[in-house]
């Protein structure tokens, strides 16, 4: 079948080496068979060789089973184009400044593409945020091969292989944790944020920093939308910004809006930043405070500091008055943030 971008005919799924764009792989790539294999493998090279080696890993069976059955059975609404069906390497610069580390890839998102957050409504949320943030050359990012590049930022995940039901078992994030080690190692030179995405992603990131010796305040940091914590790495602090996941359960019900993901990136990327004439990443603006979009329009609740995209709601007026905000319950006595985490996808 052919690829929708460059119209070269692909298996599916893509064997490494046949002319897929991106693809970091070749037929001489070493293969991981193992979790010692990992282990092996994941600890030397840059990161051109751990990009190749991570997208041929064979290491955990049901999940090679998993994204190349997807791959040969396909969704309807895709049934004529190639399915890349093995796992998703990292995706951006190789010396970044921001890193940005989702879940897993979608089976039929980035499995189907073979680029991180590509192809599915979540990877529409999260580049359109880079473009904003100066991060990324386009807004849009639709398939392999569509001219998208990420300047100063890097996006990774904790899982590489697209999983059944959206859950990686415990045994296979385990196995794959050796290549997001290996990720923030070699960005640590050059790193000084990362925005870990949802409450899996705080915990592999945090789980990583503690396995490559970073210092980690104590008690350990607890995800939240908005929760900060600095990691120590040898080659300075690192500021790690929790969002919710642009899962659409998340966007779909407002729990994440394009404002609040706007400011976590912020502050991950430690404050504002200016575009050069290219539209790319430009200039450190430091820690100047972080202004919202123009279209936010943010209102505050009377006496208290919960914040509405339209405005705050009347005591005695339910029927003309704008809504409450999202992430509060309707008792208009209570007024109590919910605080449960939302049900996490694992959209990478």
């Amino acid at each position: 079948m052919r690829h929708p971008i460059t119209g070269q005919d692909f298996d599916s799924p893509v064997p490494p080496g046949t002319g897929w764009p991106g693809d970091p792989a070749d037929a001489r790539t070493t293969v991981a068979h193992s979790a010692p294999d990992v282990e092996r493998l994941a600890a030397t090279g840059g990161v051109h060789d751990l990009d190749a080696r991570s997208s041929v890993c064979r290491a955990c069976p049901r999940l090679v089973e998993w994204r190349e059955q997807v791959a040969r059975e396909k969704r309807a609404a895709f049934a004529d184009q190639p399915y890349w069906g093995r796992p998703v390497a990292s995706l951006g610069d190789v010396a970044p400044r921001l890193l940005v580390v989702g879940l897993a890839p979608a089976a039929h998102g980035a499995n189907r593409t073979g680029r991180m957050f590509t192809g599915d409504r979540s990877g529409d949320w999260i580049h359109a945020a880079l473009f904003r943030a100066g991060f990324a050359t386009q807004p849009e990012s639709v398939h392999a091969g569509d001219g998208l590049e990420l300047v100063g930022a890097r996006i990774v995940a904790p899982v590489r292989c697209a999983p059944p039901g959206n859950a990686p078992t415990p045994l296979e994030r385990h196995t794959c944790a050796p290549w997001l080690d290996r990720d923030l190692e070699l960005a640590a030179p050059t790193l000084t944020g990362i925005l870990a995405l949802g409450g899996i992603g705080w915990a592999a990131t945090v789980g990583a920093a503690l396995r490559l010796g970073w210092t980690v305040p104590r008690p350990r940091p607890k995800f939240t939308h908005g929760a900060e914590a600095e990691l120590g790495s040898p080659h300075g602090p690192i500021r790690l910004v929790g969002s919710y996941h642009v899962s659409q359960q998340n966007t779909f019900t407002r729990r994440l809006t394009e404002p609040m993901l706007d400011a976590a990136l912020a502050r991950a990327a430690g404050g504002p930043r200016r575009r050069d004439d290219r539209g790319l990443a430009g200039v450190y603006a430091g820690e100047a405070p972080v202004a919202q979009p123009a279209e936010a329009s943010h209102l505050k609740w009377p006496k208290c500091g919960f914040e509405s995209r339209r405005g705050y709601r009347s005591r005695n007026d339910h029927r003309t008055a704008p809504q409450e905000p999202w992430g509060t319950r309707r008792s208009m006595r209570a007024l109590t943030p919910v605080t449960r985490l939302p049900s996490e996808g694992t959209h990478p």
